[in-house]
């Protein structure tokens, strides 16, 4: 990074400066990599530290920077790709899944989810909880919601535990027939459930992307994804199909 002098910059100083440490994160840098201390890079730029911290605070919540104790100022991974749109999409846990199974358990869901699915205010349902994580940081986490009555030939469940039972769920649900699903986007704040999944602050801006899954012409399960606000981003295909962009790769959604 050259230096560059901010001076006669109409704009505030540290919005200048985090557009031209932006620059240099795409031509200079490699994910991972260690940024210099705050001392030399606000000399580099004739700038001082406060003006420094504001515009990498600013870049950290863009999700370009990660600050980690005991490391420093590091280059954050791409954003994970969300992806939007009309298509359909496979079952959760079907082939080419980047969710990791976590645990499973019988809970009473939000009531919205229940409008969903169209069981009692207060009965239970499965309820899957998988983690997605790229570059070993955690990015998303996923609540989905199985009736019962959408997954019968689970008989033998309660003698399973962990991501054994969440698997036995995922494979119960997809030997339905999908006949589509639909897709909202909305922004949100961490729960504290979310927050500590996600290694955030309760109350970080967050994604919340609601997904129902449709067989025999209803409503057989619901997905709640929470993903990082700082590590994501939505996606649409120029077509129309959604593009998924992961760990600097790009594959069509099918």
């Amino acid at each position: 990074m050259g230096t560059t002098q901010l001076e006669s910059v109409p704009e505030p100083k540290y919005w200048h400066l985090k557009t031209v440490l932006s620059e240099a994160l795409d031509s200079e840098f490699e994910v991972g990599e260690i940024l210099p201390n705050e001392r030399e890079l606000a000399a580099r730029f004739g700038v001082a530290r406060a003006t420094l911290r504001q515009a990498l605070e600013q870049l950290e919540l863009e999700g370009r920077l990660q600050r980690r104790r005991g490391v420093g100022t590091t280059v954050a991974p791409p954003r994970v790709g969300v992806a939007v749109g009309p298509e359909q999409h496979g079952w959760p846990g079907s082939g080419g899944d980047a969710w990791q199974p976590v645990d499973c358990e019988e809970t009473v869901p939000p009531a919205a989810v229940a409008r969903f699915l169209g069981t009692d205010p207060e009965e239970q349902v499965h309820t899957v909880r998988r983690t997605r994580r790229t570059h070993g940081q955690p990015v998303a986490a996923e609540l989905l919601y199985v009736p019962a009555g959408s997954v019968p030939g689970l008989a033998a469940i309660d003698r399973l535990a962990g991501a054994a039972r969440a698997r036995a769920v995922l494979r119960e649900l997809q030997r339905l027939e999908l006949e589509g699903q639909d897709r909202a986007v909305e922004l949100g704040s961490a729960r504290a459930d979310d927050a500590r999944q996600l290694d955030r602050l309760p109350g970080a801006p967050v994604l919340v992307l609601t997904t129902r899954y449709f067989a025999q012409g209803r409503t057989v399960a619901v997905a709640v994804a929470t993903y990082r606000a700082d590590t994501c981003r939505l996606t649409f295909g120029e077509t129309g199909s959604v593009q998924i962009t992961h760990t600097g790769e790009e594959r069509r959604a099918s």
